[in-house]
């Protein structure tokens, strides 16, 4: 099993480039299976559950094809993926499979509103709560879906085809919000979503769905109007820049100091994020190629923050900002709100010499004078590149274990920062 080696101390300088959004390109490809036309998608991260979503899709009978670089792209360049789902093979997505990546899950929509039948396992992933499938369930149900729940297996039909209806989420719900867009693009009638999901990648994919014909208004608001359509073609869209690596990158340079730029990022993707790291004394600025972070040496501030749906602060960079606020001078305090059981990377992150006390959903950071290299271990994806940020920074060696979880969400990340660089390497089992 691979581990990742890291000798703190070196300030980061140069450029980063932003690779495409995992959490918009994992429901785009999954809208594949709304059409039997080529779905032609650019700017795809080269990740670890990219494969295993390609491998899934395989089981139904979709080709997905790998493009070939175009003159003028670099190795940094996002995959070109062309997928096919003309001929649905199997409707059923088996629990070896879905068992390894929870949004996998969300392949009930397009089967169910396409084939008008299909039998998914319930989901797995990160290790970060229950996590419920609950209100995806809800959304295909008020589309007129009949569901069943057996051997562990979500069974939905719909034999005569899905209808339009309105979907109240009780709350916020980014993988409801997904399957429900999915499923009611090809519903006869009119569908309304209310409260749902803000995200950008909800966004981009409701930008793409209406590229394949599909007719949605609202999209990236609390309210999602969408007009049934009888069939999907093919389309070409690139994925947008992923937030989650713009703000973790941001957070390294904001560990390390240094002045990097951020290739390809948008600032409106992750504001909060970038006010709160202005508010702890960081530099950030906008440019017309992304966005330039930089620290001089100054000492970071403390900050205060409760993680929230988009527009606010978002859950998937807590754990790095908690990495960040261990060397901030004071005390700072994170509130978790969105998932049960993401603190796991508390425990780590005190071998290299953090102060952090939990009580309940908050966590109390004190910011210490440093931190020291050790062994740890990756418990999630998120919590796995915050001990990387850590790392970093701590005086002599980290040994980050269990890295096939960095592999899942970040693209070339040793390089990436070695590039500007951090002396990190790749130990090899």
């Amino acid at each position: 099993m691979d581990r990742i080696r890291i000798s703190g101390g070196r300030k980061l300088s140069g450029t980063i480039p932003i690779s495409g959004a995992k959490n918009a390109a994992l429901p785009l490809m999954i809208a594949s299976l709304l059409t039997d036309q080529t779905l032609i998608l650019e700017n795809v991260p080269a990740l670890a559950d990219v494969r295993q979503l390609r491998r899934i899709l395989g089981n139904h009978g979709v080709d997905v094809m790998y493009a070939g670089k175009r003159p003028g792209e670099t190795p940094h360049d996002g995959q070109t993926l062309h997928i096919s789902a003309a001929q649905i093979v199997d409707t059923t997505a088996p629990y070896e499979m879905v068992s390894k990546m929870r949004a996998s899950f969300w392949v009930i929509a397009p089967l169910l509103a396409r084939m008008g039948e299909a039998r998914v396992s319930m989901p797995g992933g990160c290790s970060i709560g229950t996590r419920p499938v609950d209100l995806l369930i809800m959304a295909m149900e008020r589309l007129g879906a009949e569901i069943e729940i057996e051997s562990g297996y979500v069974i939905a039909r719909a034999k005569n085809g899905l209808k339009g209806g309105e979907i109240v989420f009780p709350k916020v719900t980014v993988g409801g919000t997904h399957t429900a867009l999915m499923a009611a693009t090809l519903a006869q009638g009119t569908t309304v979503i209310e409260n749902a999901a803000r995200e950008p990648e909800i966004g981009d994919v409701a930008d793409c769905l209406n590229k394949m014909g599909a007719r949605i208004t609202g999209a990236s608001t609390s309210r999602i109007v969408i007009e049934g359509v009888a069939k999907l073609s093919g389309a070409r869209h690139s994925v947008l820049p992923d937030r989650i690596e713009t703000g973790t990158y941001a957070m390294a340079v904001a560990m390390t100091g240094g002045d990097v730029l951020l290739e390809g990022a948008r600032p409106e993707l992750l504001q909060s994020a970038l006010d709160l790291l202005q508010q702890a004394g960081v530099e950030i600025t906008t440019t017309n190629h992304g966005i330039r972070v930089a620290r001089n040496g100054a000492g970071l501030e403390p900050v205060a923050v409760t993680t929230a749906p988009f527009p606010g602060f978002p859950t998937d960079l807590q754990a790095q900002l908690m990495a960040l606020m261990t060397r901030a001078n004071g005390t700072s305090r994170i509130t978790e709100t969105i998932f049960e059981n993401r603190f796991m990377h508390v425990q780590e992150l005190a071998r290299l010499g953090a102060r952090i006390h939990l009580d309940g959903e908050t966590a109390t950071i004190e910011g210490v004078p440093r931190l020291k290299g050790a062994q740890v271990m990756a418990t999630d994806l998120r919590a796995s590149v915050s001990l990387v940020i850590a790392a970093l920074a701590a005086e002599g060696e980290t040994i980050v274990n269990r890295v096939y979880h960095l592999d899942r969400g970040f693209e070339r990340l040793e390089s990436k920062l070695a590039n500007c660089g951090a002396a990190i390497e790749r130990l090899s089992a």
